[in-house]
């Protein structure tokens, strides 16, 4: 039996990050036409993960199914929510997270010339934010290897939960009067609430979120076999 991929999101009552997240989905399906790749989301709405792992037969011989977290970072819902859903099966493993990978940095640079920002700009990584440490080790990861790429400076605002919060950000960017303007970078997967915070943080630029974007699929993919074969 062929393994079955379930590409498994946070969720959002936001329509639009519904859309865009299930377009991922689609497009995953697209580059792998010859596996099941089946939706699963660990909030907000279904098809709730246990349910769609439940769902599939096991297989006591081989890898069933791979979940393939469609969040950014580690955290809760990677080593919680998602290590419960799988708990039992070893015919189903989970993948880690998307990031931290410098794809993922290549799409919020793509992002942030898409939106005409300055080469002088502070740049603040927005994610949604998370107090597990893990997911927060993830995020610095990801802005050590913006910093690395970026000429001017490169800090962090959360758009829930933990500080600094974005606005947060963009105050301390101002106060220390860093030159430039302030532009944030938006490190979310799909439009929402969060997506929402972040343009009414009081920067100057506010970029798109991730997705769509070919190099997602590219990163779900590779999760997907190195789950097999690990």
């Amino acid at each position: 039996m062929s393994a079955i991929l379930i590409g498994c999101a946070h969720g959002t009552r936001d329509t639009d990050g519904q859309d865009t997240v299930r377009r991922l989905i689609a497009e995953v399906r697209a580059a792998l036409p010859e596996r099941e790749v089946r939706e699963a989301y660990v909030d907000v709405h279904g098809p709730e993960l246990g349910d769609v792992v439940e769902a599939v037969p096991e297989d006591t011989h081989g890898v069933s199914a791979v979940v393939v977290p469609l969040l950014l970072s580690g955290g809760y819902h990677v080593y919680h929510d998602i290590a419960k859903a799988v708990h039992g099966r070893v015919d189903i493993p989970a993948a880690p997270a998307l990031g931290p990978d410098q794809r993922l940095i290549d799409i919020v640079l793509e992002r942030v010339d898409q939106a005409r920002v300055p080469p002088t700009a502070t740049l603040i990584l927005a994610p949604a934010g998370s107090s597990d440490p893990r997911s927060r080790a993830d995020t610095e990861a990801a802005a050590e290897m913006l910093r690395a790429r970026w000429g001017g400076p490169v800090r962090i605002g959360y758009a829930a939960g933990i500080e600094p919060t974005v606005k947060d950000a963009v105050a301390e960017a101002r106060r220390f009067g860093e030159e430039g303007e302030v532009a944030i970078a938006s490190f979310l997967l799909a439009p929402g609430v969060f997506q929402t915070r972040l343009t009414e943080s009081g920067a100057d630029y506010v970029t798109a979120p991730l997705a769509p974007h070919p190099k997602l699929v590219e990163i779900v993919l590779e999760r997907f076999h190195d789950a097999q074969v690990g």
